[in-house]
This record gives structure tokens, sequence and C-alpha cells, in this order.
């Protein structure tokens, strides 16, 4: 039972943004939008945040955007992009976090490989886009949104 989790979250998210903010100085996010071939997208459920996201993380100090999604792709998703992702679009993640932006990256081209998560994920699926999830979260929403269905582009995570 990994509840705890999300109990723990919201209590525990200043001491990591704190964190965050002495060892990145601006904080940068990356979010991969993975297609497989039948152009179903790739969801990742947290065992700490509530819903279905777009896989993804903060990039490490000396690591480019796009090695920061391929890493994070790997480890929580079993992904490895076989070609460089493609920027699609960066968005501010004000709201949640101050300071922090979110890089979206699409990725058509990949191969599985063995997940590297540890603990932080509890569920990964591929999802056909007039199937998403009830509880999709809504910024991951709107990438797909934006990405796949013509929705206008919003600034904002």
């Amino acid at each position: 039972m990994e509840d705890w989790k999300r109990i723990v979250e919201p209590y525990s998210r200043p001491f990591f943004f704190a964190l965050s903010r002495t060892t990145r100085g601006k904080t940068l996010g990356v979010r991969g939008l993975v297609l497989d071939k039948d152009q179903r997208v790739l969801l990742i459920e947290h065992t700490y945040l509530e819903g279905w996201w777009l896989p993804g993380g903060g990039v490490d100090a000396a690591e480019t955007a796009h090695e920061a999604v391929a890493r994070e792709l790997r480890e929580e998703a079993g992904v490895n992009p076989v070609e460089l992702p493609k920027l699609i679009s960066v968005h501010s993640n004000e709201q949640f976090f101050p300071g922090d932006h979110v890089l979206l990256f699409r990725v058509d081209e990949w191969e599985p490989v063995e997940m590297k998560a540890q603990g932080e994920i509890k569920n990964v699926g591929f999802f056909a886009l007039d199937k998403l999830p009830d509880n999709i979260n809504g910024g991951s929403l709107r990438r797909i949104q934006e990405a796949l269905m013509g929705f206008p582009p919003d600034p904002i995570w």
C-alpha cells in the first residue's frame, strides 16, 4: 500500500522545493510525449501523486534537457528513445512551483528497456486518445490536446 506517499507529499513538497532551489537554482523539468505504433500515448501513475501523468522529472546538474527526458523515460517507463527527442513546447509551472519551467519533448521512435524507478511508479500504460484515463493530470491532458489534437498552445503547465 503506497497511499502514505500521497498523504506525505504535500508536507514534504516545501522541503523538496527548497533543496531543489539550492542545488539547481532556477528549476527546469522535462516531460515526454511518447507514442506507440498504434498512436497511443504513454502515461504513468506515481505512488506519491494523484492521477496519470506524462513521464518526466527534473533536469539534473551537468545534464542536458534531452539527456534528462531520455533518463526519466528509461527510469519511469522503460522507454529508451532511439532518436533525439523533439522539443515541442515550453511551459511555466509557476502555479505549482515558483520559478519552475517544463519542456515537453515528443518521442516517436523508442525501444523497451528495463524500468529503473525505485518505488515511485505505480502503473505505466499506453492509452488511445479517445480513452484517456478520467483522472489524468490537467497539464498532461492539455499538452496531449495541444500536440496531438490541434488545441491552441498554453504557456502555463
